[in-house]
């Protein structure tokens, strides 16, 4: 990963216009080829980014980042750099959930009932390069569905399953791929944003789950 603190401007083109003033930020380039702008407050989101697989051109105070997908373009306009660090972080574990997402994991991987009737599991912790999915299934027609599980529903979550969403429909064998984003309890803001972005939200009850693991089990009498 590369870390560069500049003063820079930053014009984003393409399916839409966005312009970031003269500024310090923090420039990140991960090892995914993805190119990411922070700046110091506000949210711990980028303001602007680039998502793989993208060319990136330096050329003297201009930089300019090019997605191969769509052509959209961010161009780095760099007054001043202030550091420039790279870092090899090795290969990251993932991460690891808790043990009620891990043991709703298991539940929906058992009996995918709750989360459509005729569906069937392709895999869990399905990979993909920017981390696994935690179930891919195929519902009654067939179709394959991405279905990021949480134990609280935020927007951090839908986000993350709209990254995997848009890395799964580039492959030919696999899409179209749709989202469920299912959990425990799913705030407002979430719901709003995940409908807005075609992916179905799914309210899962632990303890009925749970009880229905509990009756599946062999009994002596």
């Amino acid at each position: 990963m590369r870390l560069i603190v500049a003063r820079c401007s930053v014009d984003y083109t393409g399916r839409l216009a966005a312009h970031l003033p003269m500024a310090k930020r923090l420039i990140m380039c991960k090892g995914d080829g993805s190119v990411l702008i922070h700046s110091d407050g506000g949210s711990y989101k980028p303001l602007n980014w680039m998502t793989p697989p993208c060319t990136i051109q330096e050329d003297d105070e201009v930089w300019t980042v090019t997605s191969k997908k769509s052509g959209d373009r961010l161009t780095i306009r760099i007054e001043e750099i202030f550091e420039d660090v790279t870092h090899d972080l090795g290969v990251d574990p993932g991460l690891q959930k808790d043990g009620v997402e891990a043991h709703l994991q298991k539940l929906l991987a058992a009996d995918t009932t709750p989360l459509g009737d005729g569906w069937s599991l392709v895999r869990r912790e399905y990979p993909t390069a920017i981390g696994p999915v935690d179930l891919m299934c195929r519902d009654d027609g067939g179709a394959h569905v991405a279905v990021e599980i949480k134990r609280r529903g935020e927007i951090d979550g839908v986000e993350q399953l709209t990254r995997y969403l848009e890395l799964l429909n580039r492959d030919p064998l696999l899409r179209p791929v749709t989202g469920v984003f299912a959990a425990q309890i799913i705030k407002p803001q979430a719901r709003v944003l995940a409908e807005d972005r075609g992916i179905r939200c799914v309210v899962l009850d632990y303890d009925d789950m749970r009880g229905a693991e509990d009756e599946n089990q062999p009994r002596l009498f």
